[in-house]
């Protein structure tokens, strides 16, 4: 039953993703109410459903690394560490070129707003969901699989060097506000919402025996797709929720078209990169989706968390999310019909 439910979401994800987005759009009260943080009925905490959900999918993904694959491809670790450096290079070409074109923008703060949370999009690491994109393009899951866990666990450090770096391009409050962002992905939120799951989960991969772990993962996995769908819905509902009662056309666009950039120059830098390094079809597969692909949710958390009162914020967000997940579905046809060339024997 559980590996029907999982296969079944699989096969319609992109279909279910835009039926969540209709759903924040039209009912976004529950993924409201979601949205804030609630008192447990057990402790005197209070529990946030965002990182919750967060965590389960980052836990699923850990659970599901090939641990025997990794080792093959720590003894050859070429395209993983070309990855991780694109992972980080991308941000800091590409954000200073957007940086720049909203500055020509009549927008009084110089787009300092999207352009925040352009950062914290491209600054976040590889999406778990990319290592889907990769079986169905019959890429190298190993490489993915590798890049996705290094990219978390090294998250505490990257995600704050990044933000620290960028944050000169905002005007405002907008610069001290990222800054304050990348102290707290450095420090709890980074930990608890994102090593701590993904490590867990890794861990189960290692230790478990081979019978209870797959258990594990039949149960597991079709609860993290939810939980995905459930996060997209409830960041999707604090973006959409005043879509219809306070519409705001100029943007809507705006952040569709900051989102379609950053996109399109993330994927088109990867898939140069698998070039020039003349990787294998199904290498350079997975390099390209890491490359354009980043954990859209994790950045909706911290958006969520930081700037509460600026739930606008997540459009480009939700965007970038629908737009990645577009590409990697052009990206994996053509890499798939269309090898890149290899290096000679």
């Amino acid at each position: 039953m559980h590996t029907r439910a999982a296969s079944w979401l699989r096969h319609r994800l992109g279909r279910v993703v835009v039926l969540s987005y209709a759903l924040a759009l039209f009912l976004p009260g529950p993924g409201l109410w979601l949205r804030r943080p609630h008192p447990s009925p057990l402790t005197h905490l209070t529990v946030d459903t965002t990182p919750l959900l967060l965590g389960l999918v980052l836990f699923s993904a850990g659970l599901q690394v090939p641990v025997r694959a990794l080792g093959r491809l720590l003894r050859r670790p070429q395209a993983l560490l070309a990855g991780l450096a694109l992972h980080l290079a991308i941000p800091l070409a590409v954000v200073p070129l957007v940086a720049f074109l909203l500055r020509r923008t009549p927008d009084a703060d110089g787009g300092s707003g999207l352009l925040t949370a352009l950062i914290l999009i491209v600054a976040m690491p590889v999406a778990a969901g990319a290592t889907v994109w990769t079986d169905k393009g019959d890429g190298d899951q190993p490489t993915m699989v590798g890049l996705v866990l290094a990219s978390t666990l090294l998250s505490p450090l990257t995600v704050p060097l990044l933000l620290r770096t960028l944050a000169p391009l905002l005007s405002g409050g907008y610069a001290h506000t990222l800054t304050a962002t990348g102290r707290l992905a450095q420090g709890g939120f980074g930990l608890t919402t994102v090593v701590l799951p993904c490590a867990g989960g890794l861990l189960g991969a290692l230790a478990l025996p081979a019978g209870l772990l797959s258990r594990l993962r039949l149960a597991v996995t079709p609860m993290a797709l939810t939980g995905s769908l459930l996060l997209t819905y409830v960041n999707a509902s604090g973006a959409l929720g005043s879509a219809l009662t306070r519409p705001r056309p100029l943007l809507f666009i705006a952040a569709l078209a900051v989102a379609a950039l950053a996109c399109l120059l993330s994927f088109a830098v990867g898939r140069a990169a698998a070039h020039v390094l003349r990787l294998e079809a199904g290498t350079a597969s997975s390099l390209t989706l890491a490359c354009g692909m980043n954990n859209s949710s994790a950045s909706a958390v911290l958006i969520t968390t930081c700037l509460p009162d600026k739930p606008h914020l997540l459009l480009p967000v939700l965007a970038y999310g629908l737009l990645q997940k577009s590409a990697a579905s052009r990206i994996v046809s053509h890499l798939r019909h269309g090898p890149v060339p290899t290096a000679g024997p």
